[in-house]
């Protein structure tokens, strides 16, 4: 059997090689991206477990075909399953597009954790900081002490200013 199955089963191996190696290659490009931008651990936790899934599902289609399933076999899975789920996404269409909008803000980084930041909404004006930004909402607390939580896609709906940075205090010493 191993002799019949001799290029499917290297074939396979160096899938599972490849893909472990772009696992660690593209968490420490995103790792490394985000410690000079200074972006926070969970947001970079998150991205890096995104890209991990884009990586994962690219293998998988790959040993479906190294295994010899035929392409019309897989577009009739995938279609079917992208239908299921397009039905549910569009049913629930702002967590996609909350998500589409975190990892646009991730890249973008338009403010971070601390900053104190006015949401030029005309029927709701918010003024708070930003006590942290998650893949769907941000989380702020305003001057009152509430704690409010504002979705992703609404944060780049509307104008934003930045009212004061988060400043990083240092002492020197000599």
């Amino acid at each position: 059997m191993f002799n019949e199955y001799y290029k499917e089963i290297i074939s396979t191996i160096i899938v599972i090689v490849v893909l472990l190696l772009l696992r660690v290659f593209t968490s420490s490009v995103v790792k490394s991206y985000a410690k000079v931008t200074e972006i926070n651990d969970h947001r970079t936790h998150l991205m890096v477990k995104y890209i991990n899934i884009f990586v994962q599902v690219l293998a998988l289609i790959s040993l479906f075909t190294i295994w010899g399933v035929k392409a019309n076999q897989i577009y009739v899975v995938l279609s079917s399953a992208f239908a299921v789920i397009g039905v549910a996404l569009f049913a629930q269409w702002s967590i996609l597009s909350n998500i589409t909008a975190g990892v646009i803000l991730f890249f973008s980084f338009p403010f971070k954790i601390g900053d104190i930041i006015k949401i030029h909404d005309k029927d709701f004006p918010i003024q708070g900081e930003i006590y942290d930004i998650r893949a769907f909402h941000v989380y702020m607390r305003t001057a009152e002490g509430e704690f409010l939580t504002y979705p992703n896609n609404l944060l780049l709906q509307k104008g934003i200013t930045i009212v004061t940075m988060q400043s990083d205090v240092r002492e020197f010493t000599d």
